[in-house]
């Protein structure tokens, strides 16, 4: 399978200034070469240039495209094999008829992140950097983007590859131990396999420590906006994201459903849902709404409860109070520019003081305040910059937390004075769950699954 020629197109469908169809393999140059007319031949062109043409249908011997080549010769592409790129007009017909001609010519249609896959079994790149490459298409803000190409350049497989180094060098410090048992006193032994574990778990806990930060920039938070009808939810859903998402009235009930828009703040991605007002009501669409928007308060991870602060508190207003106090929740004292009548103190004898945020959205003041309470919630007042490595993916995060179960088993057995041989079963463990996430040590059925989730023609 990996010898044969794959294509795909590798742009998404639809119009647009350009196409672009990917083929690589073996035969990736006289696939490209049967079907194009230029002034010279592909087969003779040096790697890395850009040849202009036609694309020509053999059989009838119409043009069915103006296009530029380009020719990637392995290994220096990235899958490591030969790889042309054929660019045409963006669109639905023209992209098509040239990807069914090159199909035609002996490559076959590429599964679902193929190419990625091959840059993996070629030794490109490992499992990591591969997911990284899903992981920035998918990014939903800068600082999601930046980590990703971090992770591409393999900021994460460093880390995983020395800790790797580290428990191999022990393992092997234990055979030696048990080959020789007369060059070495296993108190000793036992005492170097406490060190180096516990430098191994040092490392391992501050992976994990950022990996609910990670998970939060490459999936982002869900958000939702709650409160008692007319507060200004949909005003405040259509300031974060800059332009009229929601309609505004001064009808009570406007929002009939649930509104979903991402937004980014102070770096941070945001899923924003603004929900149906959150009353007693007998209108039966209404009903429908209020149960939509206390089932989406289930799977938030931020709740912004809106309140008016030109009026008192209503029961309403009470009950998602007290409702909401377990959860990750900022209460919004919306429309400040009018004379305050709420009784805050009441709201402070169920929140701490940085959770209420005074704002007024009809003027725009208080939204900083809002993102830099947004901050402080979930990363200590901002997103770590420079060097910091996130984990974000869960696959691994579930590895390494497997790897830590591992490694505290081996710590407590050596403190117990377990014979060695036992104390490097668990270690070995460890060392196969970290060559897990790099790929090392990944089952060929995991690596299908993974490449799987990624897009066609990537």
């Amino acid at each position: 399978m990996i010898k044969d020629t794959i294509a795909a197109i590798s742009t998404p469908l639809g119009e647009g200034g350009i196409a672009v169809i990917r083929i690589s393999g073996e035969q990736a140059v006289q696939t490209a070469e049967a079907i194009l007319h230029s002034k010279i031949k592909l087969s003779q062109v040096s790697t890395h240039t850009v040849q202009y043409g036609h694309i020509v249908d053999r059989a009838s011997g119409e043009r069915v495209e103006e296009v530029l080549v380009t020719v990637m010769l392995a290994p220096r592409s990235f899958t490591m094999e030969d790889v042309v790129e054929i660019s045409c007009h963006g669109g639905l017909v023209a992209v098509r008829r040239v990807l069914e001609l090159v199909l035609a010519s002996g490559a076959r249609l590429a599964e679902p992140g193929e190419f990625t896959k091959r840059a993996f079994l070629n030794g490109r790149i490992d499992l990591t950097q591969a997911e990284a490459v899903m992981d920035l298409i998918r990014s939903k803000s800068d600082r999601a983007s930046r980590i990703a190409l971090k992770q591409m350049e393999g900021s994460l497989s460093k880390r995983i590859r020395g800790l790797r180094s580290r428990l191999l060098e022990l393992m092997a410090h234990i055979e030696v131990n048990i080959d020789y048992p007369e060059h070495d006193v296993e108190e000793l032994t036992s005492a170097h396999i406490q060190t180096e574990t516990k430098a191994a778990l040092t490392e391992i806990e501050a992976l994990l420590r950022s990996a609910e930060q990670g998970k939060i920039l490459r999936e982002g938070l869900v958000t939702a906006i709650v409160g008692r009808p007319n507060v200004g939810k949909s005003s405040l859903l259509n300031a974060l994201a800059r332009e009229n998402k929601a309609i505004v009235t001064e009808i009570p009930g406007t929002t009939r459903d649930v509104i979903e828009e991402y937004v980014t703040v102070n770096g941070i991605p945001l899923k924003l849902l603004d929900t149906a007002g959150i009353r007693e009501t007998t209108d039966i669409v209404e009903q429908i709404g209020v149960s939509r928007s206390r089932e989406a308060l289930e799977d938030a991870d931020l709740v912004l409860l809106v309140v008016n602060g030109a009026e008192q508190l209503q029961e309403d207003d009470r009950k998602l109070l007290s409702q909401l106090r377990d959860k990750q929740t900022l209460v919004l004292v919306n429309k400040t520019d009018l004379p305050l009548q709420l009784e805050l103190a009441a709201i402070k004898e169920m929140y701490q003081e940085q959770r209420i945020i005074l704002l007024s959205v009809q003027e725009e003041q208080g939204l900083d305040r809002l993102e830099q309470a947004i901050s402080a919630l979930f990363f200590s007042g901002s997103v770590e910059a420079g060097d910091m490595t996130y984990v974000s993916n869960v696959r691994h995060i579930h590895l390494l937390k497997r790897t830590l179960l591992s490694l505290e088993e081996a710590l407590n057995a050596a403190q117990a004075m377990v014979p060695i041989d036992l104390v490097q079963i668990d270690i070995r463990n460890a060392w196969e769950q970290l060559g897990e996430i790099i790929g090392d040590s990944a089952g060929e059925s995991l690596i299908d699954q993974i490449f799987s989730q990624f897009c066609l023609g990537k």
